[in-house]
Formats: structure tokens, sequence, C-alpha cells
């Protein structure tokens, strides 16, 4: 008889750790308010450009039609053509303020979690999973619906390969990124401008891994409802 695979007689994984909740639901306020104060200021100005240099007198990349302000026309000898929508100070200082929130709360959990081995152990897809069958059965039981409630991180590898793009991509650029833009970092750090190709290129980055973020937050939120709503708030919140 072929003995079983590790995985098959691993004990059954423990509820999530009380530091794991707590950095959870403080990073998924933030960020939340990071978004909702991130929509704030692209209706100031919603043009996106790449370069160095973007303004109202320079061609932009591409328009969002997400307030007035899009497609305003420019500006004549008068001023501008457009009743601006201008609501630009407080949502720069809940977004700036609620970046850092978010920062420390994400280093706080990286700091623990690579302490505590927990992205050895539950996080980094092992070699047997990152094989192609492995990848397409997993692939497969998400588009069947064959996910099931789990107390605890044993994470299918879609789920680590997914973790990991936002922790140690997703979520670093889209900081770097934030910084590049403001003039006060670059002044004492110039190489962020040449990495990301200037301010205006930063901002459009920050844009796209924002987007990307929220799709990864709305089929998380998905997932959980497939597989159990009530059971995965218990176990992220009351239960241990």
């Amino acid at each position: 008889m072929l003995p079983l695979p590790t995985d098959a007689i691993r004990p059954a994984p423990a509820g999530h750790r009380p530091w794991v909740k707590m950095t959870h639901w403080v990073g998924t306020i933030s960020f939340l308010l990071l978004v909702f104060s991130g929509v704030e200021i692209l209706m100031v100005h919603p043009r996106l450009y790449w370069g160095q240099v973007g303004n109202d007198l320079t061609p932009a990349l591409f328009e969002l039609p997400v307030s007035r302000n899009y497609h305003h026309g420019g500006w004549t000898g008068e001023g501008r053509t457009y009743d601006i929508f201008n609501q630009n100070g407080w949502g720069r200082s809940l977004h700036f303020l609620n970046a850092w929130i978010l920062v420390a709360t994400g280093l706080i959990y990286l700091f623990i979690a690579l302490y505590t081995q927990h992205v050895r152990r539950n996080l980094l897809p092992g070699r047997r999973e990152m094989s192609f069958r492995g990848v397409a059965r997993d692939l497969l039981d998400h588009v069947r619906r064959r996910v099931d409630f789990v107390k605890g991180p044993r994470y299918g590898v879609l789920q680590k390969l997914s973790y990991c793009a936002v922790l140690f991509f997703l979520v670093p650029v889209t900081v770097l990124t934030g910084l590049t833009m403001s003039p006060a970092v670059t002044a004492s750090n110039p190489w962020l401008l040449t990495l990301f190709f200037g301010a205006q290129s930063a901002r459009t980055l920050h844009f796209f891994c924002a987007v990307l973020l929220i799709l990864f937050l709305l089929v998380h939120v998905a997932m959980i409802v497939r597989s159990g709503f009530r059971k995965h708030l218990r176990a992220m919140t009351i239960e241990s």
C-alpha cells in the first residue's frame, strides 16, 4: 500500500489566531476607507497620465466618467470651462491617514506571520500543489463551486497564490506608488521616480493596483458567501 500524502495525515486546522483576526479587521476597515477616499480624490481629477507631468492642459492617457469634472474641455481665456467638483482636502487627509494605518497593520501581520512560520506553512504553495494537475483541480473545484468551509488556514493553491500576490506584490507596489506621488518623499528618494517612470505614471499604476485589490476583495467575499458566510464570520470573530 502506498503511503498517504503528507496533507492527508495533517491534523485538522485550528481556528484563526487572535493576531490574524485583529490585523484582518483593522486592515479591512482601513482599506475600505482608502477606497472611499481614493474614489473621492479621483472624482476631483478623473484623468490619468503617463510620465512625470500631467494636468488639465496636457493630454491624458484616459479619463474616467466618475464626476462632472470628466471631459470638461479644459480652459479658456476666462478660466475653467466647467463648474469644478473639488473636495480634495479632507479626501487626501483621510486617504493619507488610513494608508499609514494599513501599512502599520500590514507590517505587524507580516512580521508575526514570518516569525510564526505562518507564511511558510500556510501561504506558500508546495511543489506538489504547483503542478499543472494540482492547479487545474483547484480551479475546477472553484468553477464547480466545490469550495467547503474550513475553520482555519488550510488554503487551496489558488488561495495561496492570490494571497501571496496581494501580500508580496500588490500591496507593496500600491504603497510605493503612493509614496512616489509625494514631492516630499521623492525629493529625498528620487529613485522612486525612476522606478515608476515618473509621478504621473506612479499615479496610474497606483490606480490599477487599487482596482486589482478591489477585485480581490470582491472575489474573496463571494467565495466566503458561497462556502458559508456565517461560519466564516464566526471563525474570524468570536470562535477560537
